[in-house]
């Protein structure tokens, strides 16, 4: 059985503030400890319900989070940036299943550091006219590539967007937010052991593909600035409904990875710090 999972940090057991998890925060150190013992208690789970090639993909932020040395030896680790499929660079068709961890809520939801890929800088996003954040971007794409998602750990507030997008999604909540930058911490070492558990049984039920995505989908981005929207529309097929609104159609993972290129030019005319 082959098992992928992609492992972002806001939502990771005990972490609650942009200095747990940007480089050089005070406690960013720490964070990244924490981050592995929740990937690996994942790992621990996938091994435990017979997985025998375990992929991880480090998605937050600059993507070198995980230390190479502090993983499950179970696990083979993707590094670094770029990463043209970004939260799901090396997700294949091939795979049995994928495994969410850490992840947080989208912009707008009262969750733990929730926002959506950008900080402020996305102020919304719509799949085929549904708002939509990291959580369901990644696992429609997931299911368009034929590869179902089976669990999610988070807050709460991940878990109930999760179950709101995909019912069948097992959910683990490792804390449970009261704002935005503050929570009610699962113990550790509870949070690992349901992580654990769950992800095993997430694996050990027969594993059912995924519906088939249609052959075209939309995506549309709303930005906080009209830069932004103005510059992408030298991208063809982009189009833009108001000044600060841009979307494209195509198959879901080709606008995946358009996504990114979109992601790249907004870095490149913004200088905003991701938590504001």
């Amino acid at each position: 059985m082959r098992i992928y999972i992609s492992v972002d940090m806001e939502g990771i057991t005990g972490l609650v503030d942009a200095d747990d998890v940007q480089p050089g925060g005070r406690d960013y150190e720490r964070g990244r400890l924490m981050m592995a013992e929740d990937v690996n208690a994942a790992i621990r789970g996938a091994v435990a319900a017979g997985a025998t090639d375990i992929t991880v993909n480090d998605a937050h932020g600059p993507m070198r989070n995980l230390l190479p040395e502090a993983l499950h030896p179970a696990a083979r680790l993707i590094r670094g940036k770029p990463k043209q499929m970004l939260m799901l660079e090396g997700l294949a068709p091939e795979h049995d299943a994928a495994v969410f961890v850490g992840y947080h809520s989208r912009a707008g939801a009262l969750g733990v550091l929730s926002h959506s890929f950008m900080g402020h800088e996305i102020e919304d996003m719509w799949l085929n006219g549904r708002p939509v954040g990291e959580i369901g971007l990644a696992h429609a794409t997931a299911a368009a590539i034929g590869v179902p998602v089976t669990a999610l750990t988070g807050d709460d507030c991940a878990c109930t967007e999760m179950t709101e997008w995909d019912a069948s999604v097992r959910t683990v909540a490792v804390k449970y937010a009261r704002d935005r930058f503050s929570a009610d911490l699962r113990p550790s070492e509870e949070a690992r052991a349901a992580i654990e558990k769950t992800v095993t049984a997430s694996l050990s039920v027969p594993l059912k593909a995924p519906a088939v995505a249609a052959a075209s989908s939309t995506l549309t981005v709303r930005w906080q600035s009209a830069s932004i929207a103005s510059t992408l529309l030298g991208i063809p097929g982009v189009t833009s409904p108001d000044s600060r609104t841009v979307q494209a159609q195509g198959t879901l993972s080709d606008l995946y990875r358009q996504f990114g290129v979109w992601m790249r030019v907004a870095a490149s005319l913004t200088n905003q710090p991701p938590y504001c």
